[in-house]
């Protein structure tokens, strides 16, 4: 069925097409800059014009940002139907493109006619009697790649899977990497488009091994929901999760490249706005008991602690007279304040008010409430009184206050156990908008913001923004906190949540599904899809990487590489590592050539190796923000989680092993990292299951 020709007779007429469909592409770039012209307001324009004037801005800079695709390909693609379904042919592209007559040139890859490039087999040819991959550098084509349907012999045979388009996916998957994640929208297979285009509503859960491709297919499906749910998702909102900055930084070429600029990327500790929140967690045993559970219990007595009535009465002079407010008189108004409101912040208006009153009703002739409070309300008594009954909290002074006393650690959670609350304590802070808190502690100044509301006169600053629907990635770390954190932004429990149990190695590593659906929306029944093709790393290596799984994760398969080429892994025994890492290391940069390399190793050894790189004049670069920007960077096990590089070399596998909860697994991380080369370093003996 599948017909490849080194050079293909209709190549020059593609090519003539292309070149067309850029013409076009560039004529409505300059359509769009025009508009801007029809609406140049001078000084003295009204505010309906100014109004006008930035809308249209605002519709502009969309449409060019739709519009501008960089280095990527624009038309990847054609489909030509059968006589009986119209026998129409459609160009597929990354965007759509019309000429002067509106008539379309190129079908955006999203639109219903497009589906069949994905998704027809010899079997079910969905209308086609021939689907055209195009093969490009730039502009330019390099290659035509044709599969022809209605072949009967191959029906009986029933040989109707496969790849699609098997020639333009292997030299994608064999270019150098740059350091960002590239999309796959010219590439995608059946099993990748089905979650694609997966209906909106619910939650679905993608189980996907290494090199299956989960990132991209659910980066892809953030793009085709906005097109296809233009209203409502534009005005909701769609939210891309990332374990951290890092990962954020890789990715986020993607949806730009694909039309789609307005999507907001975050780690969860971006999510909680008005504090400073590494990427960094604390230790695991830390960062287990800050993801429990019992956690949700124990922010919202730390914020009922600070609700108490007086202990002594307060007495305020008023002109000629005392006014007191009895100590007693105090209970009642905080029982009543917890009675009527949800949340803490909400009930100091009313605290106020009955505050006030009672004040008034102690003194002589006729007080009016307001106004003592308008006169006293800045006294240092009054001041430290309301303080004390029911204080304006934000959540970083109610944790910093929290984790600032073992006392009122134990008032909050008398189950905690001593050695749990010494773990929870750090000395408190003077000025806690100054603290840099930890991604452990993002859920819980979460939760505090959920026990605590906005506070008065600062609504817009506080609210918790909710999205229309919300794509997580590498949800198998993250704990129920941490998932409860995302249920509380989802708008409508739409979310698209993958991962891989395999990978799991954070200090909430999950050993299935169930566990982390459990915390997720169900308005719907979930629904699950696995990914088991791998396509990005070649069978040696993922067969040596299966031997890790195995022990990490006994259950799971690994996924079926479709490159049975492939150097095969290499197992390095030196004597002195720092004598031999450098020159480890410029070998496998000269191997990939312009490719990049990543040296794997555990976190207590990163500034050992970094300084063995250093005193040989090797530059490199480190895991910041920007992502993997020098062809080689020194990353740790933690974070190299989700990226892919052209070469791997993992530095004392026994070590990385050694260091993790979950060593097997992020080792099982570290050696499927590379899509090209694979070295092992080491000094200790290897794990056994590499040793065999």
């Amino acid at each position: 069925m599948q017909e490849v020709v080194a050079i293909h007779p209709e190549l020059e007429a593609e090519q003539a097409f292309v070149d067309n469909a850029y013409r076009c592409l560039d004529e409505a770039r300059d359509r769009a800059l025009e508009l801007v012209s029809m609406v140049e307001v001078g000084s003295g324009g009204t505010n309906q014009a100014r109004f006008e004037r930035e809308a249209i801005w605002g519709s502009v800079a969309l449409r060019l940002e739709q519009l501008d695709l960089g280095d990527a390909s624009l038309v990847f693609g054609r489909i030509d139907q059968e006589p009986e379904v119209g026998e129409g042919s459609f160009h597929i592209g990354r965007v759509g493109v019309w000429d002067d007559n509106q008539e379309p040139v190129v079908v955006d890859w999203r639109a219903p006619v497009a589906e069949a490039f994905y998704r027809a087999t010899g079997p079910v040819p969905m209308g086609l009697r021939r689907r055209r991959h195009f093969v490009s550098r730039g502009r330019t084509i390099v290659g035509l790649e044709d599969e022809l349907f209605g072949d009967l012999e191959r029906f009986r045979t029933g040989d109707g899977g496969g790849l699609r388009g098997e020639g333009a996916l292997i030299a994608a998957l064999e270019s150098a990497r740059t350091g960002r994640l590239g999309d796959i929208v010219g590439t995608i297979q059946a099993e990748q488009d089905q979650i694609i285009r997966s209906p909106l509503p619910g939650v679905i859960a993608v189980q996907g091994g290494p090199g299956t491709g989960k990132t991209v297919v659910a980066l892809h499906r953030a793009a085709y929901l906005l097109y296809t749910h233009r209203f409502p998702l534009e005005g909701q909102g769609v939210l891309v999760v990332g374990p951290n900055r890092l990962f954020l930084a890789y990715i986020e070429q993607v949806l730009p490249s694909l039309g789609e600029a307005g999507v907001q990327l975050a780690t969860l500790g971006d999510m909680v706005g008005g504090v400073r929140i590494s990427d960094t967690r604390d230790d695991e045993d830390v960062s287990r008991l800050k993801g429990d559970l019992r956690m949700v219990r124990t922010v919202a007595r730390a914020a009922r602690t600070r609700q108490q009535p007086l202990r002594d009465d307060v007495r305020v002079g008023h002109g000629l007279q005392w006014l007191t407010v009895p100590a007693a008189a105090t209970a009642p108004i905080i029982a009543e304040a917890r009675r009527r409101f949800r949340t803490h912040n909400a009930a100091r208006r009313f605290v106020e008010a009955e505050f006030f009153a009672v004040m008034a009703e102690g003194g002589r002739g006729d007080l009016d409430p307001e106004g003592l409070r308008e006169r006293l309300r800045g006294e240092l008594a009054v001041r430290e009184a309301l303080e004390w009954m029911w204080p304006v909290l934000t959540p970083a002074q109610l944790l910093n206050d929290l984790f600032g006393s073992h006392a009122l650690l134990r008032a909050a959670d008398p189950s905690l156990t001593d050695a749990e609350v010494d773990s929870l304590y750090r000395p408190r802070e003077q000025a806690p908008g100054d603290l840099l808190w930890s991604a452990s502690d993002a859920p819980l100044l979460d939760e505090a913001r959920a026990v605590l509301g906005p506070r008065p006169g600062r609504r817009e600053e506080d609210m918790v923004r909710t999205y229309g629907h919300i794509v997580v990635d590498e949800i198998q770390d993250m704990s129920p906190m941490d998932l409860r954190m995302l249920d509380r932004r989802s708008l409508n429990g739409s979310m698209t949540v993958v991962g891989d149990i395999a990978q799991a190695t954070g200090a909430w590593a999950h050993h299935d599904w169930d566990s982390i659906l459990d915390h997720l929306p169900d308005r719907r029944p979930a629904r699950r899809n696995e990914l088991t093709v791998g396509y990005r790393i070649p069978a040696p290596l993922i067969d040596v990487a299966a031997r890790v799984l195995s022990r990490a994760a006994p259950d799971l398969a690994p996924p079926v590489s479709v490159r049975s080429d492939g150097d095969p892994p290499r197992f390095v025994k030196v004597v002195d590592m720092a004598a031999d890492l450098a020159a480890a290391v410029l070998a496998e940069l000269e191997a990939v050539g312009t490719g990049n390399l990543a040296v794997v190793v555990a976190r207590s050894q990163v500034a050992e190796v970094e300084q063995v790189l250093v005193g040989a004049g090797i530059e490199f670069g480190r895991p910041t923000r920007r992502g993997l920007d020098e062809r080689g960077a020194v990353v740790p096990v933690s974070l190299v989680k989700g990226l892919e590089v052209d070469a791997a070399l993992v530095v004392e596998p026994a070590r990385i092993v050694r260091e993790q909860d979950q060593g097997m697994r992020a080792l099982y991380v570290a050696l499927t990292r590379a899509t090209r080369r694979l070295t092992i370093l080491h000094t200790e003996p290897l794990p056994p299951v590499l040793s065999t």
